[in-house]
């Protein structure tokens, strides 16, 4: 399942991977294991030498970290990490597998800094894939969504990112999920943007009406969290139904179903700025500022805080 949210992060590394350990060279044959909430995470090098691989490996258990405690579990007890080396810096994209283990391929730069994985987005997108079941490529626009809302709002728990850089990026990059003229409603359109933004889309608007409808007692989180601990994630083949009435049936709603409906088949166009507005989120410049008196402040406090 491949995982990406910009367009130029769609070519991924694909060579076969070495090992590492913590604080040395990389070299065949060598490896690192990251325990995490239970769960064990291996990590593979691939040849060549990473200029700090403990950072490296401090990105991974922070990145776990964050996974773990968004679910209140790290979706499977073992996993394999592959980074696969190239030439500068950053991390620049992954897959992610879990049949028959868990699996991930992350390209990243050998020169990767300290400040670049601090901030990298990508590790906690596809750790995200684990939590659900596969619902097949129909319904990529799910997987892709949870994972792209998710780890904004999940990075925000953890403080490694703030509330302001991900409403930011919402207004920025949100309406790119919006249906054009001729489209078929989620399920029928493939485009990259109503894959990763309009699944965004959907979630966002879940995790609103889940928040307004049982008074900010649940939220998309105790939804998702529900679907990983009766499917075990990504390993399980579930249809797209099963998945919305479980998270349902853990909230009391059948807001994730009733939205389901809805856009499906359909082109629905929500307005999101009328929704942002009532949120209390205000474009300022490429910021935003809030409105702490705005009709459903409480639901984006509510959304943005740790459970």
């Amino acid at each position: 399942m491949q995982s990406f949210r910009l367009a130029s992060l769609l070519a991924v590394a694909t060579s076969v991977l070495a090992l590492t350990s913590a604080g040395h060279a990389a070299a065949p044959g060598n490896g690192a294991e990251v325990p995490v909430a239970g769960a064990v995470i291996h990590v593979d090098f691939e040849r060549g030498d990473f200029n700090d691989p403990g950072a490296i490996l401090e990105w991974v258990r922070r990145s776990a970290q964050t996974v773990a405690a968004y679910y209140d579990r790290f979706p499977v007890r073992a996993l394999t990490l592959r980074l696969a080396p190239s030439s500068g810096d950053g991390v620049h994209g992954g897959k992610t597998f879990a049949n028959p283990d868990a699996f991930i391929r992350v390209g990243v730069g050998r020169e990767v800094t300290v400040a670049q994985l601090r901030d990298d987005w990508v590790l906690v997108h596809e750790m995200t894939h684990l939590a659900l079941p596969d619902t097949g490529e129909t319904h990529a626009w799910l997987s892709e969504g949870i994972a792209t809302y998710v780890e904004g709002v999940a990075r925000v728990h953890a403080g490694t990112r703030s509330e302001e850089d991900v409403w930011a990026e919402e207004l920025r990059s949100m309406p790119r999920g919006l249906p054009l003229p001729d489209d078929d409603g989620l399920d029928h359109t493939h485009s990259w943007g109503r894959t990763y933004w309009g699944g965004a889309m959907f979630c966002l608007q879940a995790d609103v009406g889940i928040r307004e409808s049982t008074a900010l007692r649940f939220g998309l989180q105790d939804a998702l969290r529900a679907v990983l601990r009766a499917s075990g994630g990504l390993a399980t083949d579930w249809p797209i139904e099963r998945v919305l009435r479980t998270g349902d049936a853990a909230v009391g709603t059948r807001t994730l179903e009733d939205l389901y409906a809805r856009m499906k088949d359909r082109p629905e166009k929500p307005d999101l700025v009328a929704l942002w507005r009532e949120l209390g989120v205000e474009a300022d410049g490429d910021a935003v500022r809030f409105d702490e008196h705005a009709p459903l402040a409480a639901v984006r406090r509510a959304i943005m805080r740790v459970h």
